[in-house]
């Protein structure tokens, strides 16, 4: 009966959105390979800093200041020296208003750079995304040369044979070779440049642990409604954002507390004295009230116009991510499309160059036909290869931007 229930309840349970990619590294791998980045240990180390400067905030500035004299006096009628003695302990006291602003203004530095910190997450996902698909993008490109070379090799030899019983020309023999040789060029070069794709991956996210080969890529095809849903996400997630409210929000804060310094914080204490031996003693209460001025004023006005900035920031900060993912949207879309197209194309190119293939080897096509037909195919497929990881990198980019994918 128990099995049964869990049974159900499994069936029930909503499916996953997103299941996990085989072309894509494991999440659990990913977030540590991220943790470790030095640029989000640093945005985690400013959030310390912003930590204590919260702390410092809710506790003040002002300190506890003993301030005194010890000194000798003589007499010269009375003949006889005196030891006195002046002792002042004072604190300056916030005035009403100053503290609450004080620890808003601490709180919201908290909250502005926990977000950059979570940013700092994001923009390392982003590179991490941007060096895995050029990765498997170069090898899918060494493979389809690698591919095209074994094709020719195989084809040059079918020549060579033909050549030999005296079936085919000398002359097409050269052109196999020739074809051969470009085939083999191309193949070092898509190697060269897999295997710096790999290192620059492996030297940025050394924790990140490698296949010793690329998958292969796939695509996840999304509905538009699921493309919409990811805008509309990183907008409504984008750390950016939060970031530069909060600031917009510290910076009026801040704004508000210089006005309220024109006014300067008393200080308050306690005074004793002794003098001509302790013949005087006296003990009272101290107050200091400094008089605000221009400076302050000048202070007061800057902080102003910081928080008018701040907010203006803002507002920009808000356009550019709506616009960045409209932006994401409209391309995601059209890389998807592109992609669907090459596919289409590197089907008949395919097709054609098995028929061309076919008929070079009865004897009714020319082998310049045949070797154009498998240039035709191999660069079709190098197209399909580019249509394919651009359209699976944008949208990996929007899942990582919508926090559906490596970071919450």
């Amino acid at each position: 009966m128990k099995s049964s229930s869990l049974l159900i309840l499994a069936l029930l349970a909503p499916a996953p959105l997103f299941a996990q990619q085989a072309d894509l590294p494991p999440v659990d791998q990913v977030r540590e390979a991220l943790e470790h980045s030095p640029a989000v240990a640093a945005a985690d180390a400013r959030v310390d800093v912003a930590r204590g400067g919260a702390a410092a905030l809710n506790v003040g500035p002002h300190e506890v200041t003993l301030q005194g004299t010890v000194s000798r006096r003589r007499v010269d009628l009375e003949g006889r020296d005196y030891q006195e003695f002046d002792a002042t302990l004072s604190r300056a006291i916030r005035l009403p208003g100053k503290a609450s602003l004080d620890r808003k203004a601490g709180a919201l530095g908290v909250e502005v750079a926990a977000n950059h910190a979570e940013d700092a997450r994001h923009q390392a996902a982003l590179s991490l995304a941007e060096l895995w698909y050029r990765w498997l993008g170069a090898s899918a490109r060494h493979r389809n040369a690698e591919q095209t070379l074994a094709n020719l090799t195989s084809a040059a030899r079918g020549i060579d044979r033909r050549v030999a019983l005296r079936d085919a020309a000398a002359l097409d023999a050269d052109q196999a070779a020739a074809a051969v040789a470009a085939a083999a060029a191309r193949l070092n070069d898509a190697a060269a440049t897999r295997d710096r794709a790999r290192a620059e991956l492996a030297a940025t996210f050394p924790d990140l642990a490698l296949p010793a080969e690329a998958p292969d890529i796939t695509v996840a095809e999304l509905s538009a409604a699921t493309l919409e849903g990811l805008a509309a996400d990183a907008v409504a997630k984008s750390h950016d954002i939060t970031a530069a409210d909060s600031e917009s929000a510290r910076q009026d804060a801040m704004a508000r507390r210089s006005r309220l310094d024109r006014i300067p914080d008393p200080s308050l204490g306690f005074r004793a004295f002794q003098e001509r031996g302790g013949q005087e003693k006296g003990l009272g209460v101290y107050v200091a009230m400094p008089f605000g001025g221009g400076y302050r004023k000048a202070l007061a006005d800057q902080a102003a116009g910081e928080a008018r900035a701040a907010s203006a920031e803002a507002a920009v900060v808000r356009r550019e991510v709506e616009a960045h993912a409209a932006g994401d949207l409209a391309e995601t879309r059209a890389r998807l499309s592109a992609w669907r197209s090459a596919r289409e194309a590197l089907r008949r190119s395919d097709a054609a160059a098995a028929k061309t293939e076919r008929g070079q080897q009865v004897g009714v096509i020319d082998l310049a036909d045949r070797l154009y037909a498998d240039r035709l195919a191999y660069e079709a497929r190098a197209a399909e290869i580019d249509a394919r990881v651009a359209a699976a990198h944008a949208v990996t980019r929007m899942r990582i931007d919508a926090h559906s994918l490596w970071i919450d």
